[in-house]
């Protein structure tokens, strides 16, 4: 039997409970223009983002097309799409419906993420995964929508679950340092060009003294932070078991309103968080409960002999994984080999988005990044 790694699910809770803590935050910058606030904010994180990388000395790497083609479907669909089509989703729906809809994205990645790695969904993460889904609900509740507002809802969804899946094969040799610094550079350009055609040149102002703030804690908190805890944690949870973890996201935003002192949780919350933890802890355990060392149990293989961004030289991308995730069936060994370090690199399999991103003042939905 294999243990859950310890590290990714620190590391996924954490993300999104960051995540959820921008609700609190978000009704500081609701006045500002939503593309040039995202821009502004994935322009900053980018920069810290770069400069990790430089001062981490990482090797350079020569991005393929297959990766550059990976980042820009990355950042258009996760960081771009995904305001535009939540934006327009709350012209037609209450908040209430757009967050419920964005809820169920842990059933779509337990579902679609297994299978993109062809295998089978694992039954009981499905299951747990539907608990958390029912948890996320009861916290955001429901409201009233027509089917545009249903259709552009279910939009953001697949943004929401593409920033996840796109990443999944990048993460192998680029790392969650990288991807995430790619990732956000790329979107400034696109949102720039969103907010000109949307709100021509007034996109972008000078922000107030306490938006100028609101904007840092995004871009550094609920980006950078948030970012590399989950891209850490998909590759060693795997994009099906790291979903559940989404419905920390309004229990984040619980949390967080209550230690500012600007929400008291209700009972509705607390049942709903409670539900959420317990399709959390089912799911873990029904997936630690699977024979170790199962080769479809990982969100997509790992190149070993790559370096990442977690470390540097030939042990990086060694590191992205658990060590029990690579031992093979019916092995005798206990312990993996390691490649030699001019062993032939091979590129990860496609496995197919949010922390996605959503636009800083549609802060009362309860999945903002």
């Amino acid at each position: 039997m294999r243990s859950v790694p310890v590290r990714g699910v620190l590391g996924a809770a954490t993300g999104m409970l960051l995540v959820g803590s921008m609700t609190a935050v978000g009704v500081l910058i609701t006045d500002y223009p939503v593309y040039g606030g995202q821009a502004a904010r994935y322009a900053l994180a980018a920069a810290i983002l770069f400069l990790f990388v430089r001062v981490r000395r990482l090797p350079r790497i020569r991005l393929t097309a297959r990766e550059l083609i990976l980042l820009g479907a990355l950042a258009a669909v996760g960081l771009v799409t995904f305001n535009v089509v939540q934006l327009a989703a709350l012209r037609h729906a209450a908040p209430a419906v757009v967050g419920t809809i964005l809820a169920t994205v842990p059933v779509v990645l337990a579902v679609v993420a297994p299978l993109a790695a062809r295998r089978r969904p694992e039954p009981r993460v499905v299951l747990a995964a539907g608990v958390v889904v029912c948890g996320a609900a009861v916290t955001t509740g429901l409201g009233t929508t027509d089917r545009l507002g249903v259709a552009y809802s279910l939009a953001t969804l697949a943004c929401e679950a593409g920033f996840s899946l796109l990443a999944v094969p990048l993460l192998a040799r680029l790392g969650p340092l990288r991807t995430s610094a790619y990732a956000t550079a790329a979107a400034v350009p696109m949102l720039t060009v969103v907010g000109l055609l949307a709100d021509g040149w007034g996109f972008l102002r000078a922000p107030s003294g306490t938006e100028l703030g609101a904007l840092a804690y995004i871009a550094i908190v609920v980006t950078v932070v948030a970012f590399l805890c989950w891209y850490d944690a998909l590759p060693r949870l795997g994009a099906d078991r790291a979903g559940l973890f989404a419905g920390m996201v309004p229990v984040g935003a619980i949390g967080t309103a209550a230690l500012v002192g600007t929400g008291r949780p209700s009972y509705a919350d607390l049942v709903g968080a409670a539900l959420v933890i317990a399709g959390l802890g089912w799911g873990l355990r029904a997936a630690a409960g699977r024979a170790g060392g199962r080769t479809g149990d990982r969100a997509g293989p790992v190149d070993r002999t790559g370096p990442a961004s977690g470390s540097t030289g030939q042990d990086a991308a060694w590191d992205v994984a658990s060590a029990e995730d690579r031992r093979r069936p019916n092995s005798s060994a206990s312990t993996p080999i390691r490649p030699e370090p001019n062993a032939a690199r091979s590129n990860p399999v496609s496995a197919m988005t949010s922390t996605s991103s959503k636009p800083p003042s549609l802060t009362n939905t309860p999945f903002p990044e």
